[in-house]
């Protein structure tokens, strides 16, 4: 199977941190979390989605259930600082290298700091963007924080 490029600068990175992944691609789409779930056959809330957001002006990737939203505001107090927003579209590729919909854990452009919600904690294995709207691959949790560095937060909502 041929990846895009962007999975395949994925899965490079996930091989320099000691994990192989097994990327599938939807051509249907998995941009969405409930796309993905669809298309994946898995539980809404074993979707991993990143999420890019910007706390007091730096940049923040949030890995999240997929049956939850990030509550700005907490988010903020998470990583100390006093005001959060989610990231434009353009701002987002810049910091991370990646499409929305297809933004993984790890692997990024630029350094950024990464945090995981406790929600995800209901699964032992998730599935997380690939790097393209159409790419997903499963992961042990426990891995996914590993590579992607991720500290553990309460940020969610909903």
């Amino acid at each position: 199977m041929d990846l895009p490029e962007a999975s395949q600068r994925l899965a490079e990175a996930a091989r320099e941190r000691g994990l192989e992944i097994q990327i599938r691609l939807f051509p249907e789409g998995t941009r969405t979390s409930a796309d993905a779930a669809a298309a994946i056959g898995c539980e809404l809330s074993a979707i991993a989605k990143s999420l890019v957001f910007v706390v007091d002006d730096r940049p923040v990737v949030v890995i999240m259930s997929g049956d939850r939203r990030v509550d700005p505001d907490r988010l903020a107090e998470a990583v100390g600082g006093t005001g959060g927003r989610r990231a434009g579209l353009d701002e987002a590729r810049r910091v991370t290298g990646f499409v929305a919909g297809g933004t993984p854990a790890f692997g990024h452009a630029t350094p950024v700091e990464v945090v995981i919600d406790r929600s995800l904690q209901r699964h032992t294995e998730v599935w997380s963007a690939a790097g393209t709207p159409t790419t997903v691959y499963p992961v042990r949790l426990d891995d996914l924080v590993a590579v992607s560095g991720a500290r553990w937060v309460d940020v969610g909502t909903g």
